[in-house]
């Protein structure tokens, strides 16, 4: 029996220690794309803009990496003409692209008229970091105009802000599509 009571001790020592031992750190992997760098929603004042070299703003530090050289690369050449490109708009949360899109089904009062400006978080290319919106308006006219040169496209007919990498540089952009739906 003594010797029972000593196998059962030493196996609740054993159980405690091993219950008590620190987990082991999890094995770094590879950094997910949709993986945010910069904390915040990524949104701009209403009516404001930022600089394409604000990187410490979330609507800039986590737009996709190819759009931003890109862009970056036509704002730099944009300068020379005296043209300034501004972000309006950039990377945005979920959670801010669905106050986006509620705002705008009650404005509209419908969500199909509100897909004409806004898209819900799972259709936008704003949460993936994919589409930038660039002002003023001389900014936009020569980015339509210059745009293709850099692989940027106006994406949507009703709107000559709103752009993405949808051509090789020094393709063709395709034609705007009608609304954002």
């Amino acid at each position: 029996m003594a010797a029972i009571r000593g196998i059962l001790a030493v196996l609740v020592l054993a159980t405690a220690a091993c219950s008590t031992a620190p987990e082991p750190d999890p094995v770094p992997g590879p950094a997910s794309t949709s993986q945010v760098r910069v904390q915040g929603d990524g949104s701009i004042p209403e009516n404001g803009s930022i600089s394409l070299d604000d990187d410490e703003h979330a609507a800039i530090a986590n737009l996709d990496p190819a759009l931003l050289k890109a862009m970056r690369e036509a704002a730099k050449d944009a300068r020379t003409r005296n043209i300034e490109l501004r972000v309006t708009s950039g990377w945005r949360s979920k959670e801010y692209q669905q106050r986006l899109f509620d705002e705008a089904v009650t404005r509209y009062a419908s969500e199909k008229e509100a897909r004409k400006w806004v898209q819900p978080p799972d259709r936008s290319n704003h949460v993936t970091g994919k589409a930038i919106d660039i002002g003023p308006t001389n900014a936009d006219d020569w980015l339509i105009q210059h745009g293709a040169d850099y692989g940027l496209c106006q994406k949507y007919a009703n709107e000559m802000w709103h752009f993405e990498l949808l051509t090789t540089p020094g393709g063709q952009c395709p034609q705007p599509v009608g609304e954002t739906d």
